[in-house]
């Protein structure tokens, strides 16, 4: 049964990647089949595994950004970055990472994806180029940039919620490896793209004197209206941990306020959402959930711990590399659930001054989620945002720059920790 659950799980992964069919077909298709082989029951599905606050934070923030949009506010923002880097591709990618990063750290990655994808696409048509390079960028840039603080990245947020670490313990390790990392990355990726990202017809003092970001507000009344909502949501993301709130509730009732006010229509409203993704993820949880109850992660970690046998250097940079392949091709909250308790047997036996294979965790888990487009939420909600405006991203073609600059981030992440907790 062990085995049989990986095979359920290959042949899943194998649809998903040679996409032959939907890949939303064939993860529901995966997630059944677990259920129908007993792996899973629908009860354990829907109360453990299908993760409702991941699916309601993201419908929630779809619907929201289907109205904002509707402002010219993306178009607006897309003029001004284009103003402020007189049209140069290569500094406008390098910008836009830093925002990335910023955004992504200080509310989640989720929401950093949401707001800025539309900006990279209407930026890509202004300068009559291709987006993927803004769209990769904005894929790599926001699981690493969410690293940086206890509210970026799912596996943060589980890590400070199970061992009462500080907000300002994440920022005070975590924060230099992520800003080593972007020093790193970002360069290696404009050279990557250097040839999409050169313009056929440079801009001159002329046009660009002419551009006006605030000529692309459509509706400013709806555009006040989204500012004070989108606003209210994001210090609801920012404090709903004392307010006793998930971010889906947060999500949820900041879509439902702004499509009241707005008056926009049901039918309308409901078209803002890309249902697909949700059932991707959806038949994801399930299937993930079936290699968990069959012992699959488990097995993993344990291996992990009788491999190193204790040794604290090795233990370290074993599980950097195996949280980043495992957040890569499965998905890191559930290796994340699992490797918890394991970490903190590990710091009853050896003493409380093991803090730093919680960042080993941490890094190896957020940065691995770029690996593929099914390694991390932000990554699917790019695609799915891309091909509902024409542009396609497979998963051999993502995989093909993501992965190779995956293992380099990672490789960046367990130097850090070596240095930082060894060394010195």
């Amino acid at each position: 049964m062990f085995y049989f659950a990986i095979v359920i799980f290959m042949i899943t992964y194998l649809g998903i990647v040679t996409e032959k069919i939907p890949r939303t077909y064939a993860a529901l298709a995966g997630g059944m089949v677990m259920i129908f082989a007993g792996y899973v029951t629908q009860e354990d599905a829907i109360r453990h595994y299908i993760d409702f606050n991941t699916l309601g934070l993201l419908a929630g923030m779809m619907a929201m950004i289907g109205v904002i949009r509707q402002s010219g506010v993306f178009e607006a923002m897309a003029i001004w970055a284009v103003k402020i880097t007189r049209g140069r591709p290569k500094i406008l990618l390098a910008l836009l990472s830093v925002i990335t990063a910023v955004t992504s750290s200080l509310f989640d990655a989720v929401t950093a994806v949401l707001l800025l994808a539309p900006m990279c696409i209407s930026l890509a048509r202004r300068l009559e180029i291709e987006p993927y390079p803004f769209l990769i960028m904005g894929i790599l840039i926001s699981n690493i940039g969410g690293t940086a603080l206890m509210v970026g990245n799912p596996p943060n947020v589980m890590i400070g919620s199970a061992t009462g670490l500080s907000f300002n313990a994440f920022f005070y390790n975590l924060a230099p490896c992520v800003v080593l990392t972007m020093v790193s990355i970002v360069p290696i990726l404009i050279y990557m793209y250097r040839n999409e990202l050169n313009v056929k017809r440079p801009m001159s003092p002329r046009s660009l004197q002419a551009l006006h970001p605030g000529s692309e507000i459509k509706d400013m009344r709806l555009l006040k209206q989204s500012a004070v909502v989108m606003t209210l949501t994001i210090l609801g993301f920012i404090f709903h941990h004392h307010l006793g709130l998930e971010s889906a509730a947060i999500a949820m009732a900041g879509a439902t306020v702004l499509l009241i006010i707005t008056k926009t229509d049901v039918k309308k409203a409901m078209s803002f959402i890309h249902w697909e993704t949700l059932f991707f993820f959806l038949g994801l949880f399930i299937l993930v959930g079936g290699i968990e109850e069959a012992g699959v992660i488990s097995a993993l970690a344990q291996h992990v711990l009788t491999l190193t046998d204790g040794d604290l250097f090795l233990s370290s940079g074993l599980l950097i590399w195996l949280a980043a392949m495992a957040s890569a091709f499965v998905d890191n909250i559930p290796f994340t659930a699992t490797m918890i308790p394991l970490i903190s047997h590990m710091q009853q036996i050896m003493g409380s001054q093991t803090d730093f294979l919680w960042w080993s965790l941490a890094l190896g888990a957020c940065f691995g989620g770029n690996g593929t487009i099914i390694g991390a939420s932000p990554n699917l909600l790019i695609v799915a945002m891309a091909e509902k405006e024409g542009y396609s991203i497979s998963f051999l073609k993502y995989m093909k720059i993501g992965f190779p600059l995956t293992v380099l981030s990672v490789a960046i992440a367990h130097l850090y920790v070596m240095v930082r907790y060894f060394m010195f």
